[in-house]
């Protein structure tokens, strides 16, 4: 599949993180065993993956904006271009030595999504969309799951911990969405997870809390897979209420159905 020089420079950026994030995962093991632990080291692999992402794309685009995990807002000059980047997402996945974490870099125009790269360096799985041109993986395009019951669904989503998000909400949820799928996955990485959405390995997934650079290369992602995707009440702010439901037409509808519904 011919790429666009855009999504060019985003996965550029992206394998070349990645490929620091692959070294130094390898060395997180060795730290499990040691007093102090790997938290710092992760800390650092972190933002030697973000200084990475951020040369790239400033050589490619000098001018664009971003939006960072890490750094916060950096202005650029260019007003109508902004990148939106997690160097890292799944932190706490690659904490401890498990393989589902990614790189996360998505370009907004005029604020609108318009390309995405997602990729998991440590089982090479590349994700890319473009606004109009479809999703891939690995360059083979990409199409939400077909079901439309319910019932026969693997659904993902994130579970708050501590010191993190609304936890009686969350039961609620979990309460109201176990009892209606076949099962809910909670896989640590939001934008993998949206990825899996876009791969129709996974039917859906629902999220509150969230960043604009945990989600925005995944909204689009599922978006150009022929799926849907809001926040949890039907809308169009994911970035400002943090929520995400995604899914195919079907049973997006049906998540947002299952996660209005009251304490009984």
């Amino acid at each position: 599949m011919p790429r666009s020089a855009i999504i060019n420079v985003m996965v550029q950026a992206a394998m070349k993180a990645g490929r620091s994030l692959a070294r130094d995962f390898g060395e997180v093991q060795n730290l499990q065993v040691s007093l102090k632990g790997p938290g710092d080291y992760v800390s650092q692999a972190d933002r030697r993956a973000e200084e990475i992402v951020h040369a790239e794309l400033s050589r490619a685009r000098p001018d664009y904006a971003f939006l960072m995990e890490e750094r916060g807002v950096v202005e650029g000059k260019d007003a109508q271009h902004r990148w939106l980047v997690d160097p890292l997402d799944g932190t706490t996945n690659f904490l401890h030595g498990i393989p589902i974490f990614a790189v996360s870099i998505a370009l907004e125009r005029q604020g609108q999504l318009v390309a995405g790269v997602i990729y998991n360096p440590a089982m090479d799985e590349l994700y890319t969309a473009e606004r109009g041109g479809g999703a891939f993986f690995n360059d083979r395009r990409m199409r939400v799951a077909a079901r439309t019951r319910l019932s026969d669904t693997v659904v993902g989503t994130g579970i708050p911990h501590l010191g993190r998000g609304h936890h009686g909400q969350a039961l609620l949820d979990l309460r109201n969405v176990m009892a209606e799928t076949a099962g809910i996955r909670r896989m640590g990485a939001a934008a993998l997870d949206l990825a899996y959405v876009a791969a129709g390995r996974m039917d859906g997934f629902w999220e509150d809390a969230l960043q604009p650079w945990d989600t925005a290369a995944g909204i689009l992602m599922v978006r150009e897979a022929g799926g849907f995707v809001t926040d949890r009440k039907g809308g169009q702010d994911m970035f400002g209420t943090g929520s995400i439901v995604a899914g195919n037409e079907t049973i997006h509808r049906s998540l947002l159905k299952a996660l209005a519904k009251p304490v009984r």
